[in-house]
């Protein structure tokens, strides 16, 4: 079966909800409130993506992490790339050398793979958070939003 990594699926729910108000910037902890996501893992990935530079970061009162292009920019190829590296079937296809297969130099399949391979990443490629988030009902309001979840926690906590 072919699946990307939690952390990669983590990373399409995290930046579908930051790109409903793709001007703003969140903090890790808004991220995780808004999509029920570990924190740990929301703080992680949100290093990795500006690493990336899918995602820009800025400090201070006014910081958190903000997208670094316009929704329609990301793809979800972008996104997988900076989480899990090279979109590939195979170790041989993914352009690095020291592959861990001895077959290469006389293997059959490599070309067929490539082009499932390729197949694959072009796909996602055209696939881009507007696409995603465009399946979200109305535009989020972070802040309503966020009030509400405090309230709820408040009320369930007395």
């Amino acid at each position: 079966m072919i699946r990307i990594s939690r952390m990669a699926d983590y990373g399409v729910v995290a930046l579908s909800f930051m790109s409903r108000d793709p001007k703003r910037f969140y903090s890790a902890a808004t991220v995780a409130d808004g999509t029920g996501l570990p924190l740990p893992s929301v703080c992680k990935l949100l290093k990795l993506l500006v690493k990336s530079g899918v995602l820009i970061s800025r400090r201070g009162v006014s910081g958190g992490y903000g997208l670094g292009r316009a929704p329609n920019k990301i793809s979800v190829a972008d996104l997988v790339t900076a989480v899990d590296g090279p979109i590939a079937l195979a170790d041989c296809l993914e352009g690095s050398s020291g592959s861990a297969c001895g077959l290469e130099s006389f293997c059959v399949i490599r070309g067929p793979w490539q082009k499932v391979s390729d197949a694959i990443r072009v796909a996602l490629e055209e696939v881009t958070l507007v696409d995603i988030t465009g399946s979200f009902p109305g535009k989020l309001n972070v802040s309503q939003e966020l009030v509400s979840l405090s309230a709820d926690r408040r009320n369930h906590l007395r």
